[in-house]
């Protein structure tokens, strides 16, 4: 009787991809995870139950059907679990290096609610992709036949991107405007190499680009080329920029020199990654080598500073969030590997402002925790005569992101935004308040996840496609 490939997850434990020892990871940026073994692979896919309700899929924003690839990759079918897994994600080698799994599919998996350790399910998806990468599986875009119709695209970041290949595949003719030379947004230059190596953005990039995507670089909309003439060269305009304008303290010497933003510095370093040449790097602005570091916030951009600080070098580095570690908003996976690689985190701590010119120390307040807030998170409070001053050579201020005033920037007075200035957009269509102008992403969301711009951009893509079908439907009937 042939062995039970499934339901394995009382006899066979969790197991994770195996990290690199702290001490030799945290001199690279190389990615931290070994790739799994496909015994290993097929071993850890099997632990999943298969549940008739699979909540692991319903908690995914792509709705990926994560029971059907892990039951495949079990069996050894994995060109069937790639297939699969790409037909619901664009990029699934990215998720499953990036997403946040342990607050979003793995975090919702029932047998992790049954006290025996969630499916590893992001290591799984992104061994079958990268094994579908060697194997020649991922093939190139080729539609089935061209058509006339024409889509601008202002921004090349995940939802951009996600768009584009949805309707490259359709024949549809597509031109990325970006404000960088190099496509992928902050797959590109906001991530560090040690969780996502950018050869593995590159590739998709170049993917794109032989299917036919015209890609305008170093284009800044508003500056170098109006909306309106997007606008007029395409039938249709997805608006998929992002957030990119910094969230920045208020406070006594904030601009002092030393005290940078957290987009500017992982720039920096992915840029010098690239083997480019940044000023502010060689000049020791935006390098952390033989500096005391403080990090000034608790989200994933913060781990990212942090754990790059290490790597550049820095005498210590230390990351100020004024709650405590269960309260912050950070992957708490994210927050153990820096940990382990050699960060301090001084939880209930908050800045007062910064000391000397260029910055020597932060001044820091120490916090409680009070009542909760309007969101059901306790706020913190100051402690009275508990103030004193963390030394520092550079702050990095990772505050969160804020859209850019796109109606006043574009002149177009006719885009509605809401009243944090995010662009509106219908939730299904993702249509705008302007006529066959579209709206992805952050720059909708406000700050989000990568798996959330995929979403939305497929689902921009088949909107558009929808209306595209609908128009010729109509004049062939004329």
């Amino acid at each position: 009787m042939a062995k039970q490939k499934m339901l394995q997850f009382v006899s066979v434990a969790r197991d994770m991809p195996e990290k690199r020892a702290p001490n030799l990871r945290n001199r690279d940026f190389q990615e931290i995870y070994a790739e799994y073994a496909s015994e290993k692979a097929a071993e850890q896919a099997g632990r999943c139950s298969q549940c008739g309700v699979p909540y692991c899929q319903a908690h995914c924003p792509l709705n990926n059907n994560i029971p059907d690839w892990l039951r495949l990759t079990a069996e050894g079918r994995l060109q069937e679990a790639y297939e699969i897994s790409q037909a619901t994600n664009t990029f699934p080698e990215i998720c499953g290096r990036i997403c946040p799994q342990d607050r979003l599919c793995e975090g919702n998996c029932v047998i992790e609610q049954s006290g025996h350790g969630t499916v590893t399910i992001g290591s799984v998806e992104k061994y079958v992709t990268d094994t579908a990468w060697e194997e020649g599986w991922v093939k190139p875009i080729t539609p089935a036949q061209e058509r006339p119709e024409s889509v601008g695209i202002i921004g090349a970041g995940p939802g951009g991107l996600a768009a584009a290949d949805m309707l490259r595949r359709a024949g549809i003719q597509v031109t990325v405007y970006d404000r960088y030379d190099r496509a992928g947004g902050l797959l590109t230059y906001g991530i560090p190499g040690f969780k996502l190596e950018k050869p593995v953005v590159m590739r998709r990039n170049e993917q794109l680009e032989a299917a036919g995507v015209s890609f305008r670089m170093n284009c800044n909309v508003g500056e170098d080329i109006s909306f309106e003439e997007i606008r007029a060269a395409h039938d249709a305009v997805l608006i998929a920029t992002g957030v990119y304008k910094s969230r920045d303290l208020e406070a006594p010497g904030v601009g002092a020199t030393g005290v940078v933003r957290a987009l500017d510095y992982l720039t920096a370093s992915n840029r010098v990654g690239f083997g480019d040449s940044v000023a502010d790097y060689d000049s020791g602005a935006l390098n952390a080598d033989g500096k005391k570091v403080v990090v000034i916030g608790g989200g994933d951009t913060a781990m990212d500073c942090v754990r790059t600080a290490i790597r550049q070098g820095a005498t210590s580095v230390k990351c100020l969030y004024r709650r405590d570690r269960a309260n912050m908003p950070g992957s708490q996976r994210e927050t153990q590997n820096a940990e382990e690689e050699g960060v301090e985190f001084v939880w209930l701590s908050a800045p007062k402002g910064f000391t000397g010119d260029p910055v020597s120390g932060v001044m820091v307040q120490k916090m409680r925790l009070g009542a909760p807030d309007a969101s059901g998170r306790q706020s913190p409070e100051v402690i009275e005569g508990a103030d004193y001053v963390e030394e520092a050579d550079i702050v990095v201020q990772a505050l969160g992101f804020e859209p850019e005033d796109l109606p006043r920037l574009w002149d177009q007075p006719g885009l509605e935004v809401t009243r944090w200035g995010t662009v509106k957009a219908d939730f299904r269509s993702h249509q705008t308040s302007l006529d066959g102008v579209y709206a992805v992403g952050d720059i909708v969301r406000g700050a989000s996840l990568v798996v959330w711009a995929i979403r939305d951009g497929r689902e921009a893509a088949a909107a558009m496609l929808e209306q595209f079908d609908a128009k010729a439907a109509s004049v062939a009937a004329e």
